[in-house]
């Protein structure tokens, strides 16, 4: 047997690279059902943000049971695993939702997990990513998922830290010494779709939730409006707090993204489009899963 024919027969190993994104990240889950059911073997995760919540419970061996829950979570759900922070940096402290997790997969220490693993956070003061292979697993997690407005930074070892994604949303770095057969990077930052698409899938939601369902999402913007200037009352004003600090970041990292990847190119990207779900639209996850799966479908079928 010839070493291409060894390597076709036992499954071509890979580096998995899961970008940020928040509630599109959800669709990490379906990439990497795709990769295990045609014989795929990740042997190394690098990932940010929401890529290092899947990646690194993925490297725990624990993905099953963060997929059923997160199944399982409806809007109300989301709202009562926030806990508000006054003046700390951030709307919300995050503990909540960290604790939450951890009784449900249990805490590792990452060198102990049996996939090598590696979160990226980055240090506001110094500007410098922060890269965990070792230690907690969830106070890696909690670093990278720092999102600034939203969630307070994290301190660790007295660096103050926030979401990975600001600095390197598809973080391939970490995985330029893997003696690996293929790099996969998933980024969540692609095209958006077009306009008549969204918003007929939109319109489609709306329609199946009653009036008095809230939206997370729009739950964050009434609670965000708080803290607008009531004396701005100008019609032309079309987006809230919430929004612009939202397409600021999609689009800073959007940016960031494509500069890394052209420096670092992966052997194969597969792309969700930014607009495929909002940020915080984790009640959508049966859709971003199956929108993964289908995506990493399309991109690997011809590899």
């Amino acid at each position: 047997m010839t070493k291409e024919e060894k390597t076709k027969s036992e499954g071509r190993t890979v580096s998995l690279v899961l970008g940020s994104g928040g509630a599109r990240g959800l669709a990490h889950i379906g990439v990497i059902k795709y990769l295990e059911e045609n014989n795929f073997q990740i042997k190394s995760i690098s990932g940010c943000s929401i890529g290092s919540l899947i990646g690194g419970v993925y490297a725990a061996g624990k993905l099953d049971e963060l997929e059923k829950w997160m199944r399982s979570i409806d809007k109300v759900d989301m709202a009562s695993l926030l806990d508000l922070s006054w003046g700390n940096g951030g709307v919300f402290k995050g503990d909540k939702i960290i604790d939450t997790l951890i009784d449900l997969i249990g805490d590792v220490q990452i060198e102990e997990m049996p996939i090598p693993f590696t979160a990226v956070a980055a240090n506001i003061e110094t500007e410098k990513e922060v890269w965990f292979n070792s230690g907690s697993l969830f106070d890696a997690i909690r670093a990278s998922v720092s999102l600034p407005l939203f969630f307070t930074p994290f301190e660790h070892q007295s660096e103050l830290l926030i979401d990975g994604g600001i600095l390197n949303p598809v973080p391939i770095s970490p995985t330029t010494e893997d003696e690996t057969d293929l790099t996969i990077a998933v980024n969540l930052g692609g095209a958006p779709e077009s306009e008549s698409e969204s918003e007929s899938e939109n319109e489609s939601e709306s329609e199946s939730e009653s009036e008095s369902d809230l939206s997370f999402q729009d739950g964050i913007k009434k609670f965000l409006k708080r803290f607008q200037n009531d004396e701005d009352t100008s019609e032309s004003k079309k987006w809230g707090m919430y929004e612009v600090a939202n397409k600021s970041l999609d689009t800073m990292q959007g940016a960031i993204a494509r500069y890394k990847l052209a420096e670092c190119p992966p052997d194969i990207e597969i792309k969700i489009a930014r607009n495929a779900c909002g940020t915080y639209d984790f009640d959508r996850a049966k859709e971003m899963i199956q929108l993964g799966y289908e995506k990493a479908e399309s991109a690997l079928r011809q590899n």
